[in-house]
């Protein structure tokens, strides 16, 4: 039974690697949004400094509300006037173009940066609602736009923004005819992608740190799966486990002391919990079955995972206080990758139901389950820190892309590479 165990989920965590260019860069396309989305117009900014800006701040906070699916932003060519501040701006004229919201900004030049001023008005209100700054260095002016947006989103539909969180992903190229791995690091919307790592052989699951300051992930370079950590700063990395059979599936604690994970060191795949301080190992479930990526909680007192110990995957909560284990879901004859909203109210997971392969939610207190996505390949859930949104890795035709689904499923957005495939992505916590 360890063979066949140790041969089936080594086969499925293979099968999760997937070709992608090392340059690719992922490219938004909205999908869908929500029905009624409230138009904001984002009038081009002023700039007061010389030369021309090496980004149109104004453009990338339009792009970020467009992807959010709850604001339209109004097109530049629609816009009849650009006012340039709150004092500036036509009630009238906006009101005739429909326009809920204006939002007006500065950019000027500081010692090595910028200082963006903007405001955001309210036109049928015909008031002012805020104007507030926000400063970047030289190389910056993409998470100025981040951190603006953020804030117009907010005011506007009272979720606070993660337009300024980044994500990592897997990729894979061909060099010399050999496969060659890569964990990426990319802005949410794909732009800035760089390079964290390459490796020679698979590499996967890759997990945030809860400060935003380091990723866990599972690389073959050893010549069986090892866990790691790396500092995505300085580039100091350690190597968590050398284990014969499985090491698979590492994920953070809610106040980033330890580590769930996924070990077969002592016969059988096993949940396993690593404190990062002491390096010591305290294993939490003892059957006979798979047990498998495991997940916290938000309050760090239970951990969600897989199980087939009910004769297929389905998904267990784990109270650590106790060792209680009580299953989740009863739906569907597949659910698996368990993912906590930050309230700690919905359950995101892979489920498959007549042989489709789907994202859902569960409300975690009514058992009641809602299918988000409608292709038949989808995996590896993510969520955003706000809870609004989440990413996922799913194939258009042969190829893999990622993709975005809100959690009401009334947005949607695609992030396919301009070259080759992308999968694996978690999304980063806030960064403050």
């Amino acid at each position: 039974m360890m063979k066949k165990t140790v041969s089936l989920l080594l086969t499925t965590l293979l099968g999760c690697v997937l070709a992608v260019s090392a340059r690719a860069q992922l490219v938004v396309e909205i999908v869908d949004g929500n029905d009624n989305p409230t138009p904001v117009a984002v009038v081009p900014f002023d700039w007061s400094g010389s030369g021309v800006l090496a980004e149109d701040v104004s453009a990338i906070i339009a792009a970020d509300l467009r992807r959010s699916g709850l604001i339209a932003p109004v097109p530049r060519e629609d816009m009849l006037s650009f006012p340039k501040t709150p004092e500036q701006v036509s009630f009238r004229d906006w009101r005739m173009l429909g326009t809920e919201y204006v939002v007006t900004g500065r950019m000027q030049p500081q010692a090595n940066g910028y200082l963006l001023s903007f405001d955001l008005v309210n036109i049928f209100g015909q008031r002012k609602v805020f104007t507030k700054q926000v400063t970047g260095g030289a190389q910056q002016l993409r998470d100025i736009a981040h951190r603006a947006a953020d804030e117009v989103f907010e005011a506007i539909t009272g979720i606070r923004g993660a337009f300024g969180t980044q994500m990592v992903y897997v990729q894979e190229t061909q060099r010399g005819g050999q496969p060659s791995y890569a964990l990426m690091l990319s802005d949410i919307d794909g732009a800035r992608a760089r390079q964290i790592r390459r490796f020679s052989a698979p590499v996967m699951s890759p997990s945030w740190s809860p400060n935003g300051q380091e990723v866990a992930y599972v690389s073959f370079e050893t010549g069986r799966p090892a866990i790691f950590r790396e500092n995505l700063r300085t580039g100091a990395r350690q190597q968590l486990t050398n284990f014969k059979g499985l090491n698979s599936s590492p994920t953070w604690s809610p106040d980033g002391s330890k580590l769930a994970m996924v070990l077969s060191k002592d016969g059988n795949p096993e949940i396993y919990v690593l404190d990062l301080a002491s390096g010591r190992f305290t294993r939490l479930t003892r059957h006979f079955s798979i047990d498998t990526e495991p997940n916290w909680m938000p309050d760090g007192k239970s951990l969600v995972f897989t199980s087939d110990r009910g004769g297929k995957p389905q998904i267990y909560q784990l109270t650590l206080a106790t060792g209680q284990v009580d299953r989740l879901t009863f739906d569907g004859d597949y659910n698996a990758r368990p993912r906590v909203s930050p309230d700690g109210k919905t359950l995101v997971m892979v489920h498959r139901s007549r042989g489709v392969f789907t994202i859902a939610t569960m409300d975690i207190v009514s058992g009641r389950m809602r299918v988000l996505t409608e292709t038949r390949l989808d995996e590896s859930p993510s969520i955003a820190p706000n809870g609004a949104m989440l990413m996922y890795a799913t194939k258009r035709g042969s190829k893999g892309i990622l993709a975005a689904v809100s959690l009401d499923a009334g947005v949607k957005y695609s992030l396919p590479s301009q070259q080759g495939n992308v999968r694996e992505p978690a999304w980063s916590p806030y960064f403050d």
